[in-house]
Order: structure tokens, then C-alpha cells, then sequence
């Protein structure tokens, strides 16, 4: 009879070089064009261009703040951590989050500033050569970390590529308000255009800062539990047997899951340990790669008389 027990995804704590190249290429890439956008905000005075520049600040130190992230969350468990470090990911998305809102902030002070004093708006042209290329470049790295961060179960690639996404946004806008002062030579597009892009950018900070509180707080995904329940009702019932507490978090990097099977008194221990470790196979399969699966055993006289500790 052929073996069906699954085969467990691979559990991996090693940093891929596809990961080490795209965050380096990030920090690059935040470094060179916050130095094309403060040059283009000095060129032309625009308060729209000089907003794309303070969020870029921004973005510079929380590329370098997740860079650093990226690395302690694959650092495998020590003494001291047993779970390993990679909710760090977690404390990452919420300091891109920060930052992100920071800038937002920034730039409608420098707005309302601007509008009060006024400003002249000079070199349109080279201002919008230089905020498209930047968005242009930025559309494409956002994009590469997404993907990676997708491929790599990486909360902190992706929290990178939202801001750089965010930063795309923003450029837009730029050039929208650019584009329409050169028209129209009605120059309040740019202070208009400029808290477009700061409630944009608070909208994402905001988002980053909730995303990261609920993984921190293991906040459980409802569509991992229904899959979860969908899965272990399925592979108990096809085997006689029973499940309850399950519990199941991600920490940043890794799923967690845990839960309780329900046997027969007369069940035998290496039966019923075989049994386990088929189905945690089977659970493991269905999140993918970096799982760990836990499950306790009981007989079913057992089973009213658990500790109040385990129960939720």
C-alpha cells in the first residue's frame, strides 16, 4: 500500500540571498532619490515636491531600521528566545507605519506654512523629470518587494514595498499638480495636491501601525481559522475522532498552530501517535512553508476535564 502521510513543508530560518539583494537594493535606491527630491524641492520651491521629499526621510530610516529587522527575524532561537526573533518583523510594519504618519504630519505643517507665507514656484519641468523618474523606480522596486515579500512570508519586505508603494503614490500627485500649474498657472494646486498625498500617506501609516499591533498582539486570521476548522473536521472525521481548542497565530515569519485530538480509550500509543503526526502533516501542508504544528493527545473520557488554563 503506498504511503499517503503529506510531506511537511520545509521549515527554513535562513535568510535567502533573494531577500538580503532586495532590502540592499531598497536602501540604495531610498538613499539616491531622497537626494533627487531634496535637489528637485530646492530647483523649484514646489510644496508638493518638497512634501515627496520629507516622506522620503522617512523612508530612508525605516528601510535601514527594517534592514536590520530582516536580519534578527531569521536569526534562529537562543536561550533566551525560544520561539525564535522574527515578531521583530511585527515592530518593523509598525515603525514604517510611524514614520509614514510622521512624514504626513510634516508635510501638512509645511503646507500650511507655505500657504501663509506663499512661494514661487520656478523649473517645472526639470521638477517633473526628476519626481517621474523617481516614481518610476520606486513603482518597480515596490513592486519586487511585494512579490518577495509574498514568495518569502516576509511582514517586513512587505511593509517595505507598501511604503515604497505609498512613496509612488505621492510622486503621482506631484506630478499631477506640476502638470496642472504648467496648464493653468493656478499655482494653489500644488498646497492642494499636497495634502492629497499627506491623507494618503496617514491612510497607509495608519493601516502598517494596525497590521503591526495585530500581529503583535497575535491577532488570529479568520481565514486561516476557517481553513484550519475546514481541514481538521474533514481529516478527524474521516478517522473517527475529535478536536477542540485550536489556537493558531503568525509570528511575523513563522504560523504557529496548535490543538487537542479527541482518541479512543482502547487507542493505542503508537497508533495514535502515528495518526497525529499524519494529520499535523496535513495542516502543515495547508499553510504552507515556516509552520509548526502541536497537537496533544487525550482519551475521550478525558475530554470534559480539562484545565481551565487551555480553555478559550
Amino acid at each position: 500500500m503506498e504511503d499517503e502521510t503529506p510531506t511537511l513543508p520545509p521549515v527554513s530560518s535562513k535568510l535567502s540571498d533573494d531577500q538580503i539583494q532586495v532590502m540592499n537594493l531598497s536602501l540604495v535606491v531610498a538613499v539616491v532619490l531622497l537626494v533627487t527630491k531634496v535637489i528637485a524641492a530646492a530647483i523649484t520651491g514646489s510644496s508638493a515636491i518638497y512634501s515627496d521629499a520629507a516622506e522620503s526621510v522617512t523612508h530612508v530610516l525605516a528601510v535601514a531600521f527594517a534592514a536590520w529587522a530582516l536580519r534578527l527575524a531569521h536569526k534562529p532561537s537562543d536561550e533566551t528566545h525560544h520561539f525564535g526573533h522574527d515578531k521583530v518583523a511585527f515592530l518593523s510594519s509598525g515603525f514604517e507605519g510611524a514614520m509614514i504618519s510622521a512624514a504626513a504630519l510634516l508635510i501638512l505643517y509645511e503646507t500650511s506654512r507655505q500657504l501663509l507665507v506663499g512661494t514661487a514656484i520656478t523649473s517645472l519641468g526639470i521638477g517633473m523629470v526628476l519626481t517621474g523618474a523617481a516614481a518610476a523606480v520606486n513603482l518597480v522596486l515596490g513592486t519586487a518587494l511585494l512579490r518577495v515579500g509574498k514568495k518569502r512570508h516576509s511582514a517586513v519586505l512587505r511593509a517595505n514595498g507598501e511604503h515604497v508603494l505609498a512613496d509612488v503614490w505621492t510622486s503621482g500627485g506631484v506630478l499631477a499638480a506640476l502638470a496642472l500649474i504648467y496648464f493653468t498657472g493656478w499655482r494653489w494646486w500644488d498646497p492642494i495636491f499636497a495634502v492629497l498625498a499627506a491623507g494618503k500617506l496617514l491612510w497607509t501609516g495608519w493601516r502598517l501601525m494596525r497590521e503591526s499591533m495585530g500581529g503583535l498582539m497575535d491577532e488570529a486570521d479568520v481565514k486561516v481559522e476557517k481553513d484550519l476548522r475546514e481541514t481538521l473536521e474533514t481529516e478527524c472525521a474521516s478517522r473517527g475522532l475529535t478536536y477542540h481548542n485550536l489556537r493558531h497565530r503568525h509570528s511575523g515569519r513563522t504560523h504557529w498552530i496548535e490543538f487537542h485530538l479527541v482518541f479512543p480509550d482502547d487507542s493505542g500509543l503508537l497508533d495514535a501517535h502515528e495518526i497525529a503526526t499524519e494529520l499535523e502533516g496535513r495542516v502543515a501542508s495547508l499553510i504552507g512553508q515556516d509552520v509548526r504544528v502541536i497537537s496533544h493527545l487525550e482519551p475521550r473520557s478525558a475530554e470534559d476535564r480539562e484545565e481551565q488554563w487551555e480553555l478559550r
